[in-house]
Parts: structure tokens; C-alpha cells; sequence
């Protein structure tokens, strides 16, 4: 017994050395340390390569246009790696404003007049040096049209601006391609995170945590715009019930809705939620989304309606948020969703003619 307490003692002892070494050196210095970084470390490693990184769905509604896209757009059928840190759709969705770069841009404005008063504002980026389309009559336009509250300074549209720049380019609507069908001027066009049923969108935002980190928000901003031209609508809306509306869904109500002549907010939703025309889209579209959309609820994306026109191509991942899409350990200076752009326009100028 006596010698049981003496080696207990012992043991005791050089136990407390050791953690007080352990202490003294500190965590990450010690052995031990290092083992449950280095496993921690590659358990997320699996678990990332096995559940995060995937290839995306590509969902098209012909042979012939999965065909092209797999041949000159083959980003669509590559594995997307989201940024290993911040993978999860809020996350990617609030950083990507702050962590991306916004590249130099000098616009020149046009300002048109329309016949019921009002007014659109133009952007151009006209690119004359570009060496490859020398002649601006010959200059392929892409026409980008910014998301809700955006404008032609956000940094996605700031860098689809400067790869179109490096393609020699100068710079869509679902809604309008459903109803105009294939009469449109325009030869191809693509969507990023669009919402497909607005009701579904509304939804998903009004959540809890979804309306606390976007929905309030967005709804200041909406306020904002109008509030700043409120002399324009007192007679047409009650602008101080507008000024106190909570969420998107209740300044559509009171605003929107009745600004573009809508019965109920439901027929504005309706009319609103371009999945309903998807089957009527004529030229070729590509829809990039994200399945992890909190903006886009994935039970709402037309999956089946998108395989029943040969016209229009769905890509869907896995994560990537609302126009998140980030990639690579430090994404600042481009994102999957630039590739996706970048190669999907340079391959409908320069092959389009393969899919007529």
C-alpha cells in the first residue's frame, strides 16, 4: 500500500509537470496540440471533399444545348469548390460585397425619356479599345440588368463589366423573354440567382433570421429610392404607410402593386414569378442557382418546366448563396459565377451559330 502511494504521488507529480510545461509552451506547441489539428484538419478536409464539393446539376430541356454547353461552356459540368471557410449560403451571400474587389470602371451615361414620363438610365462601358472588335458597329452588347436595389456599381456587375472588357465586348429578363418569345433582338441570355416564385421568395425571407439579415434591409433601400422621389407618387399611394412597411412583401403591397396597376399583391406575385413562363422563353438561356438560396428556395426552382424547352439550361449547386458563388481559399478577384458568365457569353458570340 505504502508503495502505491508513493508511486501515485509520483505519477501525480509528473503529471502536474507536464501540464504545467504544456501550459508554459502552450497549446498549439505541443504534440498534442499539433494531433488535434492535424485531425481536425483532415476530418474537415473529408468532409468537405465528400460533402461540399460538388459538380453542379445541369438541367436543359435538349440534347443539342447540353451538348454545346459541355463542349464550350465546360464550367457547368466542373466540380465547384466553394470557399472552404465560408461555404454556408448567409455567409456567402453577406460577404461577397466586402470581400471581392470592384475593378475600375468608367461609364458613360445615356438618360432616356419615356413617352409616360419617366426615365431610363443607361450605363455603357463602350470598350474602343478593343483589338479585337475594332469596329463598334461589329462590338457584340451585353445588356447586364442588376438585382433588386442594385445598380451598376455593385462588384459582380463591376466584374462581368471587365471580363466582357477582356472579350472585347461593350456591355435578362425571364419575364420579357417568356412573353416575346423568339421575336427579341437578343441572341442569348443568362440569369444569376433569380427568383423563380415569388411567393416561395417572399417566404423564405420573412424566416426569422432570413428577414433580420436581408428582408428589413432591402425593404430601407426600397424605401429609400422612393422616398427620394416621394413627390411623384403622394397622389397615387399613401407614402407614409409605404415608409412604414417591414418587409419586401408589405412595401409590394402598398407600393409596387398598386404603382403598376395590380388588383391584390397576389396578382402582382403571380405576374411576378417568371417560372410561369419558362416554357415560352425562345432564344437559349442559362440559369445559374443556387440549390442553398435563401432568396430562391430551392423547392421553387422550375426543375421539370426548364425539361420541357430545348432553349433553356438550369445549372444548379449545391452552395453559393445569393450571387455568392465564391471559390478559392481568399476569393477577391473572381468567383465561379464570373466563370460561368465569362465562358457561357464568349461561347454563345463565337459558336451560337451551332445551336440554330
Amino acid at each position: 500500500m505504502q508503495r502505491l502511494a508513493m508511486d501515485l504521488r509520483m505519477l501525480s507529480r509528473e503529471l502536474s509537470l507536464y501540464l504545467e510545461h504544456q501550459v508554459r509552451v502552450g497549446f498549439f506547441g505541443s504534440g498534442v496540440g499539433l494531433s488535434l489539428i492535424l485531425g481536425f484538419s483532415v476530418a474537415y478536409a473529408c468532409y468537405y471533399l465528400s460533402s461540399i464539393a460538388k459538380k453542379p446539376q445541369l438541367v436543359t430541356g435538349g440534347e443539342s444545348f447540353s451538348r454545346f454547353l459541355q463542349d464550350h461552356c465546360p464550367v457547368v459540368t466542373e466540380t465547384y469548390y466553394p470557399t472552404v471557410w465560408c461555404w454556408e449560403s448567409r455567409g456567402q451571400t453577406l460577404l461577397r460585397p466586402f470581400i471581392t474587389s470592384k475593378p475600375p470602371v468608367q461609364y458613360r451615361n445615356e438618360l432616356i425619356k419615356t413617352a409616360d414620363g419617366g426615365q431610363i438610365s443607361l450605363d455603357w462601358f463602350d470598350n474602343d479599345n478593343s483589338t479585337r472588335y475594332m469596329d463598334a458597329s461589329t462590338r457584340p452588347t451585353i445588356l447586364l440588368l442588376p438585382g433588386l436595389t442594385g445598380t451598376s456599381k455593385e462588384s459582380y456587375i463591376l466584374h462581368m463589366i471587365h471580363l466582357s472588357e477582356e472579350l472585347g465586348y461593350r456591355m435578362l429578363l425571364l419575364n420579357y423573354l417568356g412573353k416575346i418569345g423568339s421575336k427579341t433582338p437578343l441572341m442569348a441570355a443568362a440569369t444569376f440567382s433569380v427568383g423563380w416564385n415569388t411567393f416561395a421568395c417572399s417566404d423564405s425571407l420573412e424566416k426569422p433570421l432570413n428577414w433580420l439579415l436581408f428582408n428589413y434591409y432591402l425593404t430601407t433601400c426600397l424605401q429609400s429610392s422612393v422616398n427620394k422621389h416621394r413627390h411623384m407618387f403622394v397622389k397615387q399611394v399613401d407614402m407614409d404607410h409605404v415608409m412604414k412597411a417591414k418587409s419586401i412583401r408589405e412595401f409590394d403591397k402598398r407600393f409596387t402593386s398598386v404603382m403598376f396597376g395590380y388588383r391584390t399583391i397576389d396578382d402582382y406575385y403571380t405576374d411576378a414569378s417568371p417560372s410561369r413562363r419558362l416554357t415560352s422563353v425562345g432564344i437559349p438561356v442559362l440559369c445559374l442557382n443556387s440549390v442553398d438560396d435563401v432568396f430562391s428556395p430551392s423547392h421553387a426552382i422550375p426543375i421539370e418546366t426548364a425539361k420541357q424547352n430545348p432553349n433553356v439550361a438550369l445549372v444548379l449547386t449545391s452552395y453559393g448563396g445569393h450571387i455568392g458563388f465564391l471559390e478559392g481559399i481568399w476569393p477577391r478577384q473572381s468567383t465561379y459565377m464570373d466563370r460561368v458568365f465569362k465562358q457561357f457569353v464568349q461561347a454563345m458570340v463565337e459558336h451560337g451559330h451551332e445551336l440554330s
